[in-house]
């Protein structure tokens, strides 16, 4: 009967660990099309950046301004692509989270949604894969307040920023996107798993951090 038992837990333990079998082909797909989602993001970001927008445009033989239609276009097509692709994996598995593929390859989803005009499709998703632990929560957290300020709408976690004039102001300029409850983000912020405060992470992004209200960005 001992002998019995022990034959049983075993078989009970290998099929737990069958379940949880990483599929590692998925996992590799989504780690090559993670690059792909990053492939021109990084040079854009540096042509955004008005201190060295000038001298890298000209290093890569473009005037001002040409060059980041130029990179937007090449990314966003490798964009598209990386949608219709996620989108027949979510078809065949639901979304691939930490159980299926492990990490990193858990957030490669998300960045493909985030970098598309599927947000509000697909949040449902994000949330319940943040639920369940499949995807961390702060970055659910990032593509609800994303999806708030495309509508128009305060966002949660200070998250966002906006680069344009405000609506009393004549030149442009880059701000935290107002938040709801303002004054509690930062408690908001901890618990969803952010490290860095809402005025650290506006610093990050090269912003300070000013309370704003809708009727001053509208």
């Amino acid at each position: 009967m001992r002998k019995a038992l022990i034959i049983l837990f075993a078989i009970a333990c290998g099929t737990a660990r069958g379940q949880h079998k990483i599929n590692a082909a998925l996992k590799k797909q989504l780690d090559s099309v993670m690059i792909l989602d990053q492939k021109y993001r990084d040079t854009l970001s540096l042509l955004m950046n008005p201190q060295k927008a000038d001298s890298l445009s000209k290093a890569l033989s473009f005037k001002p301004g040409q060059a980041v239609t130029h990179y937007w276009a090449l990314q966003s097509r490798l964009d598209s692509l990386n949608v219709v692709f996620i989108e027949a994996v979510f078809k065949k598995y639901g979304y691939p989270g930490k159980t299926l593929v492990d990490t990193p390859a858990n957030e490669t989803a998300w960045y493909i949604i985030q970098h598309s005009k599927k947000i509000a499709q697909y949040l449902p998703m994000m949330k319940k894969a943040a639920d369940d632990k499949e995807l961390p929560f702060r970055l659910y957290a990032m593509m609800l307040d994303r999806e708030l300020m495309n509508e128009g709408k305060e966002q949660i976690y200070g998250t966002q920023g906006m680069c344009r004039p405000l609506k009393n102001e004549k030149t442009g300029g880059c701000f935290i996107w107002p938040i709801k409850d303002a004054a509690t983000v930062n408690k908001r912020r901890k618990e969803a798993g952010f490290e860095q405060t809402v005025e650290q992470n506006a610093a990050r992004l090269g912003i300070t951090y000013r309370v704003l209200k809708m009727d001053e960005v509208k």
